[in-house]
């Protein structure tokens, strides 16, 4: 049976991709920005200049995520209380505290220097919140998918490429993306009537470099194209290859709706993480994580207790080697950072297959 909660977050998500559907971008740029987007968007921005007072640095040529990423959220979660407060104009304390939780996690975590689809979902129920306190109304949702979720996407990529995030419960070249399900789902939804641009067209570079700014789904995986080290859907995405075979978006949307339901809420290393208050109540019958946790006598000073992929938990020791708890997944645009910088330039080196 559904649970209440699990009919908000998706009713939620596919309103939101409904309110897209045959829309493109520069459309609603032409349009007047609501108040709180101006907001939201403002709010994006201080997080952006927050890097530049946290610099990465020299990672040490490692392509695993960077240990200063912390440092940044530490001094994003610093200005959470001002951002919600000012900007949004939420005077509750209990009401921001429970908000701002959905925003900290929003970019990632602090503990696995990681980011995936778990932490993009709570970017988007964040966003659920603001419309559950009234602060968000119906006519701009449409900005919302399309001014606000490219911002912070943008966003994203940057902290991937600065601090090398590491794919959090990565498919590798078999999961639809390392790090984002959402563009997809919504950048079907702009495509679904398209007369000219067809599934297939992801493979034609013209097509993406040119419309890629307008369509969230192309941008997408223009993106992931500039970040693999060898060219072809077929060789780094085989998911995004085989789904460019459909007859149509709308069967592309379509699939994608379920995929969110099946890989994203239906995922117990994604869902694990995720915590519910009073605007996204958690179900009477859910255990408490206080029912879980270790006794803490069991637990000696310096070691941590990890939530692994399967969802079991592990006492983890920093002590030892890094292969205690699993072999950690290097981040793509680290790979490629760090490559750019061996090279001296912005070209990656192909694998001679042909």
């Amino acid at each position: 049976m559904k649970s209440p909660t699990y009919t908000l977050l998706t009713s939620w998500i596919f309103t939101l991709s409904d309110s897209v559907r045959d829309t493109k971008v520069s459309a609603v740029k032409e349009a007047e920005q609501h108040p709180i987007i101006a907001s939201i968007l403002r709010i994006l921005n201080q997080a952006d200049h927050l890097i530049d007072a946290c610099p990465a640095g020299d990672n040490g040529g490692s392509r695993f995520g960077n240990p200063i990423f912390r440092e940044y959220i530490d001094a994003m979660e610093a200005t959470q209380d001002v951002w919600h407060e000012k900007e949004l104009g939420i005077q509750d304390a209990a009401a921001r505290n429970e908000v701002s939780t959905y925003l900290t996690n929003a970019f990632g975590s602090r503990s696995r220097i990681d980011y995936g689809s778990g932490h993009e979902l709570n970017f988007a129920v964040w966003l659920l919140c603001l419309y559950q306190l009234s602060l968000l109304p119906q006519p701009a949702f449409q900005q919302v998918v399309l001014l606000v979720f490219p911002r912070y996407l943008a966003l994203m990529r940057r902290l991937q490429t600065s601090y090398y995030l590491e794919p959090a419960g990565s498919h590798g070249v078999w999961g639809l993306d390392d790090y984002q399900f959402l563009p997809f789902l919504f950048g079907a939804s702009q495509l679904y009537d398209h007369k000219y641009i067809t599934p297939k067209s992801i493979h034609r570079q013209l097509v993406l470099e040119e419309f890629a700014k307008d369509y969230l789904y192309l941008d997408q995986v223009l993106f992931v194209n500039s970040v693999k080290n060898i060219e072809g859907l077929r060789w780094h995405s085989p998911m995004l290859d085989d789904i460019s075979s459909a007859k149509s978006w709308a069967k592309i949307e379509g699939g994608m709706r379920k995929m969110f339901v099946k890989e994203v809420l239906g995922k117990l290393p994604v869902m694990q993480h995720f915590l519910f208050g009073s605007l996204v109540p958690a179900e009477e019958s859910m255990s408490h994580e206080k029912d879980n946790e270790d006794d803490a006598d069991d637990v000696e000073d310096g070691k941590q207790i990890w939530i692994m992929k399967d969802g079991k938990r592990h006492i983890h020791n920093p002590t030892s080697w890094a292969d205690c708890c699993g072999i950690q997944v290097p981040s793509a645009v680290g790979a490629m950072q760090e490559m750019k910088k061996r090279m001296g330039n912005d070209r990656l080196r192909r694998i001679p297959f042909d």
